[in-house]
């Protein structure tokens, strides 16, 4: 989730869908999203609802992403050496922070146990659940996840491992072009509509794969292989479009015109005077952290419901309380991150093969 130069629309997508993820997930789990409906009951409803399409859009920026990194590789000879590299590179970048946030979930949800009677704290977890989380394969062996954010994490390495294959595999883009393209028409209209698939990388590939495309219609040097991924990039649009006579799909509508809206804007630098704008500075300060953000929070709305339960607060079904509750989770969360970025996401970015 980060890149080399920053950014500004992925960096303002970044820290939207990271903010949007951890309300979705306040409005899902615990007695303190059941108490906030009762004062805010079309917010937290809509919350429930439409909050996790944020998936759609840090999928699409992780495809964007990982074309942009993996296009260096473009006139280097295959090796498979070298392709394993890039492959357990990615898989060292998301293990340090995933990793302590899995450890310090495990914390929590041993402490809510105590007060919470609630399926989404869930049994104590197994030493084999735990390495199957650490090696990103927990979903395929259906069992249960330790953290809300710890799905995503096993998908995006499967994604970009996939996309590593055909970039190294397929000097000639125009056809990597031509098989991103069947993969996400694939996703798009078949095996995203099947919970079957959710352990896999083809579920997911279509919003992945237009984010891929995005970056080589725009930000690709080659004129041919530009001019085909935007031909792509129509094509599927117009795809998706002709699918929705029959069902509308809205997260692959998002994941398209997220995809477009990076096609336009995608390589836009910060405006001047970023110094001097607080806001502007916020955003670049909060898509760092955002990928800690996302895997911490879970733990925080653990703590928030055992708060809410033992100090017998939610006898009272106090909505207002919910929410400051919820806002601390928003707020501990962020403050967390910081402190993950710094002294683990960072020092972790130097593991390399």
């Amino acid at each position: 989730m980060k890149q080399a130069s920053p950014l500004f629309l992925i960096d303002i997508l970044k820290v939207l869908a990271a903010l949007m993820i951890i309300l979705h997930h306040l409005s899902s789990y615990g007695q303190i999203a059941e108490d906030a409906r009762l004062v805010l009951p079309r917010l937290m409803t809509w919350l429930f609802e439409y909050g996790r399409y944020a998936v759609q859009i840090f999928l699409v920026m992780a495809g964007y992403l990982a074309a942009q990194s993996l296009s260096r590789y473009a006139n280097i000879k295959f090796s498979a050496n070298g392709l394993l590299k890039l492959i357990l590179n990615r898989y060292l970048r998301l293990f340090a922070p995933y990793a302590a946030a899995l450890i310090f979930t495990i914390a929590c949800a041993y402490i809510a146990r105590i007060w919470v009677n609630d399926e989404f704290v869930g049994q104590s977890e197994t030493l084999s659940q735990f390495l199957a989380h650490l090696f990103f394969i927990q979903g395929i062996l259906g069992l249960d996840s330790i953290s809300a954010g710890a799905w995503y994490v096993a998908i995006d390495w499967q994604l970009y491992s996939v996309l590593a294959i055909l970039f190294v595999s397929f000097p000639s883009y125009k056809a990597l072009i031509w098989l991103v393209s069947i993969f996400a028409v694939s996703s798009l209209l078949f095996f995203n509509r099947s919970g079957e698939y959710e352990a896999y990388f083809i579920y997911f590939i279509g919003s992945y794969g237009l984010g891929a495309l995005a970056y080589l219609a725009s930000g690709f040097q080659d004129v041919g292989v530009k001019r085909l991924a935007k031909a792509a990039l129509i094509l599927i649009g117009l795809i998706i479009a002709a699918a929705s006579i029959q069902q509308i799909w809205l997260r692959n509508f998002l994941a398209w015109f997220v995809a477009l809206a990076l096609f336009l804007w995608g390589n836009a630098a910060y405006p001047a005077g970023i110094r001097q704008n607080g806001l502007l500075r916020a955003i670049a300060w909060g898509s760092q952290r955002s990928y800690c953000a996302f895997l911490i929070h879970f733990a925080f709305i653990l703590l928030a419901n055992t708060l809410y339960i033992a100090l017998g607060l939610h006898t009272q079904q106090s909505g207002a309380i919910a929410i400051v509750l919820m806002l601390g989770v928003v707020v501990c969360s962020i403050l967390s991150a910081n402190y993950f970025y710094r002294w683990i996401e960072i020092p972790a970015n130097k593991l390399k093969v």
